[in-house]
């Protein structure tokens, strides 16, 4: 069945979620984010979630079945979707004892040459109601059509024009992916999806293996970003977004291409194993 075009505007509620010190550990520890800033929970002040974590509140909305219902989509149907954006802008740090609401809504919904494109703007508020992360996340849905010309309901946020990242100053950095990555980051994360844990899930669906979910690459570039321009502090990091493109396979090194353009802005791309961009258009703002 093709994506409704009905489904643009609709709203998709979410659930509301304590930030307890066993989740933001688990995520922090599943990344190998070893910093007291994560894990020392004894620290005055305590910790804080790495701001990654964030795609652990909005999973939820975007895998739950009133999201498939909006689209118009079979359980099967929704299976062919593949996150191709992640960009969120960060208010303040996510600290445990906060309860947190996520909901979204769909914002735009479009036929492309590989599959209906749907965006979905998720906001994540405090108890108080105070805006706390703001996120588009963006999905193609594989060969599947929309029954429409589809449309926008608002603009969506410019990334970096250019995919890769150039220029005397650039840096690279290497980060090795553990064969057990896309479990650990599964369990840690509650982000499960078959094609990242088994393989007999990835290769029925034509993948060569089971591959590193998007979101933990993303969180991986995402505290990269901070180590080497943020001073290490998470708090102070106020967007970061890209483009989901090649695959990363578990057992390989995938190379993070970062620099800084001016005093707020980072640009910075992953190349996977092959030297293929897994993030592009990449874009971080530190405060």
């Amino acid at each position: 069945m093709p994506v409704k075009a009905s489904a643009l505007g609709q709203k998709i509620d979410g659930r509301i979620v304590e930030a307890t010190p066993r989740r933001l550990l688990a995520y922090a520890a599943g990344l190998g984010a070893s910093e007291a800033l994560y894990m020392d929970d004894a620290q005055p002040g305590g910790i804080v979630a790495l701001p990654a974590f964030v795609v652990s509140l909005e999973w939820p909305v975007v895998g739950s079945d009133a999201y498939r219902a909006a689209l118009g989509l079979s359980t099967a149907e929704r299976l062919k979707g593949v996150h191709v954006l992640q960009d969120s802008r960060f208010r303040r740090a996510i600290r445990p004892g906060d309860k947190l609401s996520t909901e979204g809504q769909i914002i735009l919904v479009r036929p492309t040459s590989a599959g209906a494109n749907v965006v979905v703007k998720l906001t994540t508020v405090d108890a108080g109601g105070a805006l706390v992360v703001e996120s588009h996340y963006g999905a193609i849905f594989r060969g599947i059509g929309v029954d429409g010309g589809g449309g926008q309901r608002e603009e969506i946020p410019a990334l970096r024009p250019d995919a890769e990242v150039t220029g005397a100053q650039k840096a690279i950095g290497r980060i090795p992916i553990a064969a057990n990555l896309p479990h650990v980051y599964t369990e840690c994360s509650g982000i499960w999806n078959p094609i990242h844990t088994e393989r007999t899930v990835a290769k029925a669906a034509g993948l060569p293996d089971i591959i590193l979910h998007g979101t933990a690459t993303w969180a991986l570039a995402c505290l990269a970003v901070i180590r080497a321009h943020g001073e290490g502090d998470a708090t102070r990091l106020r967007r970061f977004a890209g483009r989901f493109d090649a695959m990363v396979l578990p057992g390989s090194t995938v190379a993070i291409e970062h620099q800084r353009s001016d005093p707020r802005k980072v640009a910075f791309a992953v190349r996977n194993a092959e030297g293929k961009l897994a993030i592009a258009n990449g874009l971080a703002e530190i405060g």
